[in-house]
């Protein structure tokens, strides 16, 4: 991040921020990914960069790709949850960048869940 040297650079960074929030906030559906050290050293990095070139690639604009530290479950990283409206919070385990793929088009797409890669759920 640059310095902030005049109060026309913090306008201008608060104008981004904000512009970030109401896309989060716009957005149908959210992913987390668990980005602490272990799923850092887990490949979560790879797996995020995964992501979004697989939402670039099929052109989806409602989601919400969000970072977060350790969700708690270090053993099970990659850890990543998928937010739908109205539907229960699944948190997926375990994910390699080649499995974003199968999240993309069966979860976000089309609401199926990957029982599969299933680590946890939260009820609504």
């Amino acid at each position: 991040m640059n310095k902030l040297l005049t109060m026309e650079d913090l306008r201008a960074l608060r104008k981004d921020a904000l512009g970030e929030m109401t896309a989060r906030q716009t957005c149908d559906i959210q992913v987390i990914v668990g980005m602490g050290t272990c799923g850092i050293a887990a490949g979560a990095r790879e797996v995020v960069t995964e992501l979004l070139k697989e939402l670039q690639r099929r052109n989806i604009k409602n989601v919400s790709v969000t970072k977060t530290g350790c969700i708690g479950m270090c053993e099970r990283e990659v850890l990543l949850d998928v937010v739908r409206p109205n539907e229960d919070r699944v948190t997926y385990g375990r994910v390699v960048p080649r499995d974003v793929s199968r999240i993309v088009g069966e979860h976000i797409v089309n609401g199926r869940v990957v029982e599969g890669l299933v680590v946890g759920r939260i009820a609504r």
